[in-house]
């Protein structure tokens, strides 16, 4: 199997279990707006996907693609690596939460499995990247999360973030700013039922957030 997963196959599959495991159909529009790659060509790769022995995914035109259990297997590979990765860079070159996801792209195709052992004992085989999101275990199972985004939260509710799905490193940088990063307890103080906006409390500052950022940080609520 290793010989037919290429970089651009990793990053089909690693795209196609981040949409459906948010909820979203991994169709050939929603590839091709990821990858950034034209839907004639994403559909060739989809098809050349289930035709492999054995298929990493089940594709029909209408319905989009699901990974297969060995698709699967492979996307989490992929992510642990990434994941991993983000961890390092971190932890040990100083990098800042906005600078880690582009180096962990380029780098999460190459590593060897035996230098991501020694980067997961390193780091004290942690459970969770910069972002908070969960790093598959090394059996390959992705652990459980019990977050629920900040915008269904309504004033007078306290949570605490888990995780910023996000990869914009400006948005990184102004959640920086504004002291909302995983750990933070956050308070929601007035929600705005016109524009859905939520006025949130964290770290003695106040934030007017709205959807597009308070459906990219997920908490626990207290």
């Amino acid at each position: 199997m290793s010989k037919v997963l290429t970089e651009a196959i990793e990053n089909y599959l690693k795209a196609i279990y981040e949409l459906t495991s948010a909820g979203r159909p991994a169709t050939t529009s929603s590839l091709s707006e990821r990858l950034n790659i034209k839907p004639a060509s994403v559909t060739g790769m989809l098809q050349h996907l289930a035709g492999l022995q054995p298929p990493l995914v089940e594709y029909s035109k209408h319905r989009g693609a699901t990974l297969t259990p060995a698709g699967e297997r492979a996307a989490l590979e992929v992510i642990r690596h990434h994941r991993l990765l983000e961890a390092w860079l971190m932890q040990t070159l100083g990098y800042s939460w906005d600078e880690v996801h582009e180096e962990a792209e380029r780098l999460e195709h190459v590593i060897s499995e035996n230098l991501e052992e020694r980067i997961a004992a390193a780091l004290g085989h942690p459970t969770r990247d910069p972002h908070g999101e969960p790093i598959p275990t090394e059996n390959l199972d992705m652990p459980d999360d019990d977050s629920t985004p900040l915008a269904a939260l309504r004033p007078n509710q306290s949570a605490t973030i888990l995780r910023v799905n996000a990869r914009d490193a400006n948005l990184l940088r102004h959640l920086d700013r504004l002291g909302l990063t995983p750990g933070v307890e956050v308070e929601v103080t007035e929600y705005s039922s016109f524009d859905n906006n939520l006025t949130v409390k964290a770290k003695n500052k106040t934030a007017v957030l709205g959807l597009n950022i308070t459906t990219k940080i997920f908490v626990r609520i207290t």
